[in-house]
């Protein structure tokens, strides 16, 4: 069963998030959607499992199978973030715009524009 086969990398964090990937088979990795980030449900109903409060928060085009996670450090969330922070966290929206763009956002939800983020990608990852 491929869900058996999926691979879940240890926690890591930086100051504002905790953050994990997790590498699909071959199989279920054919199902992400090339076109938005994934809600819970849909990672779940890809076989993923983790506890509440994981988003999908970014794709690696070269990497599809590897999915990108993060949540708010419960740590510094209920002493430092706002509840307006937790909110806007809880209920954002990661689908496309009406152009059909991908929206990508950073680590304060500011959008970002996926050749602008392609550009820094080129820059970093082929010098």
């Amino acid at each position: 069963m491929p869900a058996d086969q999926i691979q879940y990398s240890e926690k890591y964090n930086d100051d504002k998030y905790e953050y994990r990937h997790v590498i699909l088979p071959a199989d279920l990795a054919r199902h992400v959607p090339k076109t938005h980030l994934m809600s819970e449900t849909e990672w779940r109903n890809l076989g993923v499992q983790q506890s509440p409060g994981w988003v999908h928060y970014m794709m690696h085009v070269p990497e599809p199978h590897v999915l990108l996670f993060r949540r708010p450090r419960t740590d510094i969330l209920t002493n430092t973030r706002s509840t307006a922070f937790q909110r806007e966290y809880q209920n954002h929206n990661y689908n496309v715009n009406g152009k059909n763009d991908l929206l990508i956002y950073d680590h304060d939800f500011v959008k970002i524009n996926k050749n602008i983020l392609m550009e820094i990608y080129i820059t970093i990852f082929k010098t």
